[in-house]
């Protein structure tokens, strides 16, 4: 079952991002060298982001070889804990958004991972924030369903938790909310998450969970390792 999973990446950024330094062809063909079968390219937008037209019109034109269905999506933050995403109209075109933890969904707009420290040290409980965070992530997904999330859970280390510390009862919420408003959740190679046992509660739940590397240059698409590990540990979740 893993293997078909790792036969995809459905988080590829293209030149469309500006911390990308590999083309939509470029991509293409390293998925073909790397014997995927999907591949989904996504790019970074925000509210005022005007290229996703010609981002759609650049995707239709590659050329694609038999044996590999090429996907699109745009990467957006999750700005509150209602699930606002900083994201533009969309046209046609676009098959998924990716809801992404870039920064934390505070209940007035996002918050660094500095500023969510200092008020931590200040007396903001751990469990407060955490419900915050899941609060927010679970508005996404049902504001916008039929999404995906890109590397859920990557920001918590970045403000002194873990993705242990979530619990059973949040971790439930949010794998039951994926299942149902049709979001795929992907267990992400740069940042290593989602971890074995969150994967375990997207199983139980009937979510579906896609690979993705996250890449940023053509020679690390489709590459696995640390995405295998955690699949591979879900069993002993």
């Amino acid at each position: 079952m893993n293997d078909g999973i790792l036969r995809g990446d459905h988080h590829v950024h293209s030149t469309f991002s500006d911390d990308a330094v590999s083309t939509p062809q470029e991509n293409v063909d390293a998925a073909v060298a790397a014997g995927l079968d999907t591949l989904r390219i996504v790019d970074h937008v925000r509210r005022d982001t005007a290229w996703v037209p010609e981002y759609v019109a650049a995707i239709r034109t590659l050329h694609v070889p038999d044996g590999l269905t090429v996907l699109t999506g745009v990467e957006a933050k999750i700005l509150d804990r209602r699930g606002t995403l900083d994201i533009p109209t969309l046209p046609a075109g676009i098959d998924r958004i990716l809801i992404a933890d870039h920064q934390f969904p505070g209940a007035d707009g996002p918050l660094g991972p500095t500023a969510v420290r200092q008020r931590m040290a200040d007396g903001w409980a751990p469990a407060d924030v955490l419900d915050d965070f899941v609060a927010g992530v679970i508005g996404a997904m049902e504001r916008h369903p039929g999404n995906q999330l890109a590397h859920c859970f990557s920001l918590l280390p970045k403000i002194g938790l873990a993705e242990h510390d979530l619990g059973a009862e949040r971790l439930r919420a949010w794998a039951e909310t994926a299942a149902r408003t049709d979001t795929l959740v992907e267990v992400n190679e740069k940042w290593g998450c989602p971890e074995p046992a969150s994967l375990a509660a997207l199983r139980a739940a009937g979510a579906e969970v896609v690979a993705s590397t996250d890449s940023h240059v053509a020679t690390d698409v489709g590459r696995y390792d640390r995405v295998r590990r955690l699949l591979d540990g879900e069993g002993a979740a």
